[in-house]
Order: structure tokens, then C-alpha cells, then sequence
């Protein structure tokens, strides 16, 4: 399905979104047949060891693009534009073309950037979404929109957004009666991650429903698997057969 197709998956079946930053993690969820894969500035977090994604560089959102690209054959790929990227209309449209040239289909943008979302959709560039808690500029990862005025920009936002012709919308940290009404309000498809299950679909960040780091510990979050511990004792194991000299065996020794 192309990336413009997905508002009319609007009410029907739920959308599946995972990161992935690596062609055999992206070859592995494409197999899978997911609707999306999205290639996160959380990279900075999850690869590259930062406390918050504002680090990464445009350089750094297109070589893990190109890497993604390799590995899936069949679903859209969406690449995030970094921190600062897309400040200016110019700019918008230099760098997301630099994403689409290095295999994504469409780009996602944080917050309520107007201007800059009505170009790329005008030059035929798709665009997703982005509002609640916005990690680029927050100042601290927490729920958004508890408050009646609060609640009311993040639903005006939405509005303004799904105007536009987004193709999709992630709400991420903020309750789920107003993920609710904005999903009821709204044309575009929602995408949840801390919404609640009211939205038109659910992303998570591939590392973390995966259990890659236990001290991750969000309140959204539920990991499928404990690769932490997997990989642990796999090490473990590898480490003690080296010492003990029994690995390489006869199976894996060239005659």
C-alpha cells in the first residue's frame, strides 16, 4: 500500500508501526508483514547512546534509511526529519528529498509546522504527523494534555494538521479520552504510542518492545521478548566455551 492510501484505512483494520534502524531488523519486520516501518530519530537513544534524540544529524537519518531500504522489500518505509532540519521551507525540502532519495516514501515532522508540511505536500512528498509529547523539544519525556487548555491546542493542532492532508498522525503521551476524540475528530489515520487504544493504530520503538534495555521502563510499554537476557547468556555461554576450549568444535573447524 502506498504511504497516500493509509487515510483510507481510516475506522477500518488497526495499523501496525515499528521502528527499525538496520536492514536485517527492517528484513525481519518486513517479513512480518507490518504496515510501516518508521526509521526514528530515536536512533540517538537506542543505537547511538544519547539521552535524547536531538543529536541526530541529517548524515546519520539517511545512512540508516539507505540500511533499512536494503532490507524491506514490501512496506513503506517513513523516515523522521532530525532536530532542526526542517526549520525553514528550503530546508524542508532539501533534506526530505534527501530521505526519499535515500529509499524512504514519506517523512514525519514534529509538531504543528504549517508551512513547511503544506510544501512537502504540495511538491508530493508525504507526510506524517506528529503531536502530544514532542521529543525533539521536550523538555522532559511526560503525559501532555491533562490540562483543558492543553487538551484543546493538541485537538486544534490535530485539526489544523488533518487539513493539511497529512497521511497519518502520531499522538504520543497524552490521555486516552483525548486520543479518542481527536481519532473521532480527525479524517487521518492516528497512530498511538502512550494514546491508549482508542487510536487508528500503534508504534513502538523495536528496541524497547523487544526488552533490549530492562531499565526502559514507560508505562505504554510491553515487551514481547527479553533479548537482554537472551543475548546475556548467549555471551555467557560463548565466553565459557572459549575459555574451556570448547568452542570451535569439530563442526566448526575447516579440514
Amino acid at each position: 500500500m502506498k504511504l497516500d492510501d493509509f487515510r483510507d484505512r481510516k475506522g477500518k483494520e488497526k495499523i501496525v508501526m515499528l521502528t527499525a534502524y538496520d536492514s536485517q531488523i527492517a528484513k525481519i519486520v518486513d517479513q512480518a508483514e507490518i504496515d510501516i516501518i518508521l526509521i526514528g530519530d530515536s536512533l540517538g537513544m537506542v543505537f547511538q547512546g544519547n539521552t535524547n534524540t536531538r543529536g541526530v544529524t541529517m548524515r546519520d537519518m539517511v545512512y540508516h534509511t539507505q540500511a533499512v531500504a536494503r532490507g524491506a522489500n514490501r512496506t513503506p518505509i517513513v523516515a523522521d526529519m532530525p532536530f532542526k532540519s526542517d526549520s525553514t521551507v528550503p530546508a524542508a525540502l532539501r533534506n526530505a528529498r534527501r530521505l526519499l532519495e535515500a529509499g524512504a516514501q514519506g517523512v514525519k515532522i514534529e509538531g504543528r509546522k504549517t508551512e513547511v508540511i503544506k510544501a512537502l505536500i504540495g511538491e508530493g512528498i508525504p507526510v506524517m504527523a506528529h503531536i502530544g509529547l514532542l521529543p525533539q523539544t521536550a523538555a522532559a519525556y511526560r503525559l501532555i494534555g491533562k490540562t483543558p487548555e492543553d487538551a484543546e491546542r493538541i485537538m486544534q493542532d490535530a485539526i489544523r494538521l488533518d487539513a493539511l492532508g497529512v497521511f497519518s498522525m502520531v499522538l504520543e503521551s497524552i490521555p486516552e479520552g483525548l486520543a479518542k476524540a481527536i481519532t473521532e475528530t480527525v479524517r487521518t489515520p492516528t497512530i498511538g504510542i502512550g494514546a491508549g487504544k482508542h487510536c487508528d493504530g500503534q508504534v513502538l520503538v523495536i528496541n524497547d518492545m523487544l526488552g533490549l534495555d530492562p531499565a526502559f521502563t514507560p508505562k505504554y510499554l510491553k515487551r514481547y521478548a527479553d533479548l537482554s537476557q537472551i543475548i546475556s547468556n548467549s555471551v555467557g555461554a560463548f565466553k565459557l566455551e572459549v575459555r574451556g576450549g570448547e568452542y570451535p568444535g569439530p563442526e566448526q573447524t575447516y579440514r
